[in-house]
């Protein structure tokens, strides 16, 4: 090499160096938010109420500043408002708020007053879950009524226990006539109100909140309040709501101090933030998406930490995370430090002392830590959580970097590498996963124009199911328990170790389960009669036969639900047959049509199809009706009315673009020989990028990204950083599991090979193929090179279908103490469903509707 080219080298560790500080940067922000202002708002309730921005320009999406707020539904007030009551006391600005907010707790009551030639009146209405709403006109705050609720005495209205919210709104009304007093008596008047509250044996309500004085429009306002309304009188008139509510700290008061107390009132200055000088007419309304977000801020204020404490964790506002169970807690504690165990009790067994962190123990380590991170990042207040934001320019911006690294990183093979080669699947789920990321990490799900593409690609993970799995039982005819073992181990380990380390339902990462039973149709359709497998007919038949009972037992809904309640009975396993029944179904065919490509490509190769003279022609015309596939594929999906719509017709027609691009990515040598390094580095790991994104890149199950800097104006910059930390670690957790995988299921002759190469030397056309679990790949070398004179490290699957067995790592054996006895993949498994069983029965399930 050459001294030029050393000049600008990078050390081969410098993805390792890169990672793990930025790592340590995320750390050190969370920490110092700690100390800064996270110890003060640990609940982040002060954010909820004091800062925040809008992430869109319609004024739907409002961003508290670390937290994520919840968008309040009629259903979902039930846990905090039924057979409760809500007063308000105010003046319009009061009463509008009021409608706003009675509206949402039911539909069907009105978000305007009833009469509106009458609007100073008190009101009452009841809603559906028997939550009394009350309004009542007093814009000075000062007559009997007010001053009773103040008091904690309120007056006998049928309702016997205190509201749990009292919403008060006064000051507009000061100004506007100044008869009254104006400013002084405004003040005299808060200053009684919050010492009566204050002074209070009993809190007048569960959650009392005191309204800002609405900013004004000065421009919009009509002549007569014009002359005696201000904004200076505004904001000296908050100015002095917030210090009395929340007294200024003491000259001494310091980071490492007790915090001064305040006043046990809510006010909601962030109001006054939310408001648009384009989205008012007189000046002092406001439009009713700003109302309704004020009204729902106030919902996330009071309820959401009554909400039951379950997953999706997608309320962060004013919300305290739940203790783990003492049985949660027992398996995060074991699986944490399962892996530094590991290394220690290695140390403390050689003899030297001088053992280093080798490859035999870094895979238990990661996973272990892996695991402890992960659940820091989505089970804790250390890192910060915020709502996703759809941005076409943002989604076409991401997209498109994305796209210039992937064709920066081709690179070409020597030869031409076959039909559907393992660099090219590797390559084909890297950019779908990336995509799907993205698709994630933006919330485009309601762009029907992106979702409808992204369900095709869900679905070409699954039709490579189908079609690897299928090649592999063709030629290799291993339908040995240990295969199956191997395969279902790798495609669940990550997973089921989150379910109970997270305490998430196990079909919520619903791609692990889906793919796992496909599997096992593949492997039932495939093993049965395998001995005939050779004969064509009889093949078919075992795929039509098997496609038909599926989608029977799908569409007779009453068997899946039966099938679900046994297992809820038997196993303690509680799961949605409704949601897994719209997974299923959604590409209920999508499998099968891999099944029939490779039972297709095989006969092709056994026939040298790709001799024959017409073929050239028959590619020509292939690609032809693939690209015309494709353009009419994004015409349709396009034109449907909403992603709903496009979903009935999903499972008939998913597989045309599927196979159109197949046919264009294989249409000859040169494109066969090439693939994206960038892309297939993340198709090695993309199983774990799919589970782990739940909880270490996006946050809240999904429902929310990770905020690692402090600060919404930051999500670039935190992007970034989570982006590093998320893809090292999925790509760590991809070998750790491989290796867990391994000491699980043993590496004898007949284990699994995800990926085999064809026996027989095809022609350009077709070339060697390759079979690979989709989503289920390590990543620790490329193919190997037939030609080289030096033969690197095999992939640890390459070397099992070979039938070499490596020895077992040292590591190991430590659980074994070195006997000659160890247990077989039928034990440990057996063990293993032993204690899931056990821990389904006493786990404690709460009901989260």
């Amino acid at each position: 090499m050459s001294s030029s080219k050393r000049l600008f080298s990078l050390n081969p560790s410098f993805h390792h160096y890169l990672a793990l500080s930025t790592g340590a940067f995320a750390v050190l922000a969370g920490i110092l938010h700690y100390i800064i202002s996270g110890r003060a708002d640990p609940l982040h309730c002060s954010s909820l109420l004091t800062r925040g921005t809008w992430l869109d320009e319609n004024h739907r999406n409002w961003q508290p500043e670390g937290c994520m707020l919840h968008t309040y539904q009629s259903k979902d007030t039930t846990s905090c408002l039924a057979s409760r009551r809500v007063v308000f006391i105010g003046d319009s600005v009061t009463r509008s708020l009021y409608f706003h907010f009675m509206h949402i707790v039911d539909q069907e009551l009105s978000m305007t007053p009833p009469d509106g030639n009458h609007k100073h009146l008190n009101y009452s209405f009841t809603s559906d879950s028997l939550t009394t709403l009350d309004f009542f006109w007093d814009p000075y705050l000062n007559t009997s009524a007010t001053l009773s609720l103040v008091h904690g005495h309120p007056p006998s209205l049928g309702v016997d226990d205190r509201p749990a919210m009292l919403v008060l709104g006064s000051g507009l009304w000061y100004l506007r006539y100044a008869t009254t007093g104006g400013l002084p008596a405004w003040e005299a008047n808060m200053e009684s109100v919050l010492e009566s509250i204050s002074a209070a044996q009993i809190k007048p309500a569960d959650e009392v909140v005191i309204l800002p004085v609405e900013d004004i429009v000065s421009s919009k306002l009509s002549p007569e309040r014009a002359e005696t309304m201000h904004s200076s009188d505004v904001d000296a008139m908050n100015s002095d709501l917030h210090h009395r509510i929340n007294p200024p700290s003491p000259a001494i008061y310091s980071i490492f101090s007790s915090l001064p107390a305040a006043l046990s009132v809510s006010l909601p200055l962030v109001f006054n933030k939310m408001l648009d000088d384009a989205s008012t007419q007189d000046g002092l309304h406001f439009s009713h998406d700003i109302v309704n977000a004020h009204a729902n801020i106030l919902l996330n204020l009071r309820c959401n930490n009554v909400w039951p404490k379950t997953s999706p964790f997608d309320k962060t506002c004013c919300r305290a995370y739940p203790l783990p169970s003492f049985l949660q807690l027992a398996i995060i504690v074991t699986v944490v430090m399962y892996g530094p165990i590991m290394w220690y009790l290695a140390y403390a067994r050689n003899p030297t002392k001088r053992i280093s962190f080798a490859d035999e123990y870094r895979p238990a380590v990661i996973f272990s830590l892996s695991i402890g991170l992960i659940f820091i990042a989505d089970r804790t207040g250390f890192w910060l959580k915020e709502q996703k934001q759809f941005n076409p320019w943002t989604f076409g911006f991401l997209v498109l970097c994305s796209l210039v690294v992937g064709l920066a990183t081709v690179k070409r093979a020597d030869k031409d590498m076959g039909f559907l080669n393992r660099d090219q699947t590797d390559e084909w789920k890297g950019w779908m996963q990336v995509a799907i990321l993205i698709y994630h990490y933006l919330g485009a799900s309601k762009i029907s124009g992106i979702y409808n593409p992204i369900r095709v690609l869900v679905a070409a993970y699954l039709f490579m199911t189908g079609y690897g799995h299928t090649i592999f039982y063709i030629k290799k005819a291993d339908f040995g328990f240990l295969r199956v073992a191997q395969v279902l181990v790798r495609l669940n380990l990550l997973t089921v170790i989150l379910v109970y380390t997270m305490d998430v339902d196990y079909l919520s990462y619903y791609f692990s389960p889906l793919v796992s039973m496909w599997y096992l149709i593949v492997y039932g359709t495939m093993a049965i009669g395998s001995q005939y497998n050779d004969r064509m007919p009889f093949l078919l038949s075992k795929i039509a036969i098997s496609m038909s009972m599926l989608t029977w037992f799908m569409t007779e809904t009453w068997m899946l639900n039966a099938v679900f309640a046994f297992l809820e009975r038997i196993f303690s396993i509680h799961w949605s047959a409704r949601e897994w029944s719209f997974r299923v179904t959604l590409d209920l065919w999508i499998v099968y049509f891999g099944m029939l490509l490779a039972i297709a490509i095989t006969k092709i190769q056994a026939y040298r199809l790709s001799d024959h003279h017409l073929w050239p022609m028959v590619v020509k015309a292939a690609v032809g009706i693939s690209i015309f596939i494709l353009l009419w594929f994004f015409a349709f999906e396009l034109m449907q009315e909403s992603k709903f719509t496009y979903n009935t017709w999903h499972r008939y027609i998913s597989f045309l673009p599927i196979v159109a691009f197949i046919t264009l990515r294989n249409a000859s040598s040169s494109l066969r020989s090439c693939s994206s390094r960038a892309f297939a580095f993340i198709g090695r790991c993309s199983l774990e990028t799919f589970i782990i994104q739940y909880h270490l890149w996006l946050a809240g199950d999904t429902k929310g990204v990770l905020v690692l800097l402090p600060g919404t104006r930051w999500r670039p910059i935190n992007f970034v950083i989570s982006t590093i930390i998320f893809v090292y670690i999925s790509d760590r957790v991809s070998h750790a599991i491989v290796e867990l995988t391994t000491w699980i299921c043993g590496n004898k002759e007949t284990s699994l090979p995800t990926s085999t190469r064809n026996a027989t030397r095809h022609t350009a056309s077709s070339g060697s193929n390759t079979e690979s679990i989709p989503l289920a790949t390590d990543g620790d070398s490329g193919s190997v090179k037939p030609d080289s004179s030096v033969r690197p490290t095999r992939r640890w699957v390459d070397r099992l279908a070979d039938g070499t067995s490596p020895q077992h790592s040292p590591g190991y054996k430590l659980w074994y103490k070195g006997s000659g006895w160890r247990p077989g993949v039928k034990a440990k498994l057996v063990v293993c469903m032993g204690v899931m069983w056990f821990v389904n029965s006493f786990w404690t399930v709460t009901d989260s509707t």
